[in-house]
């Protein structure tokens, strides 16, 4: 049973995602190092698309997860760290984009054609409502009467 358990136990440890951070990366001082890794996890993977630097192993995350150490060893907060990275790379480098006038077009795009949709969709449906869809007028006496004619006509031909 106990063997059972540990193979169990090696089992969900080998399934769980390994950091691509390298022993040689590792900061000696842990609040230091807590910090580098809470910044890599914000910041994207320029090879890997969707992928943070903290778990890509390739080289351009490993320059970005040493860029961002050697800053905060140079003193800077975690904001001028992510600060610098967006200046040198663009908002791109970050997984979560900041709100900002240049990029709200596409914060603001997914609600405004929501909304643009949901009045389409209420004005269509209730232009095919029965009592929307145009009755039609009575024929007037003269209208009738040019109507029982041609019938008339249609009939004894």
């Amino acid at each position: 049973m106990i063997r059972l358990f540990a193979l169990l136990a090696c089992c969900v440890l080998l399934a769980l995602p390994a950091g691509a951070v390298e022993p040689d990366e590792v900061l000696d001082d842990p609040r230091l190092e807590e910090r580098a890794r809470e910044i890599s996890a914000d910041v994207r993977c320029l090879v890997c698309r969707n992928e943070s630097i903290d778990s890509s192993n390739a080289e351009l995350a490993r320059d970005l997860r040493l860029l961002v150490r050697e800053r905060l060893e140079a003193g800077d907060t975690n904001a001028r760290v992510k600060d610098y990275l967006v200046a040198r790379y663009g908002e791109y480098v970050l997984l979560k984009p900041r709100f900002s006038l240049a990029n709200a077009f596409f914060w603001l795009a997914g609600p405004v054609l929501l909304v643009l949709g949901g009045i389409a969709a209420v004005i269509y449906l209730r232009a095919r409502r029965p009592e929307a869809v145009a009755t039609e007028a009575p024929l007037s006496a003269e209208e009738q009467a040019a109507l029982d004619r041609i019938l008339a006509d249609d009939r004894t031909a």
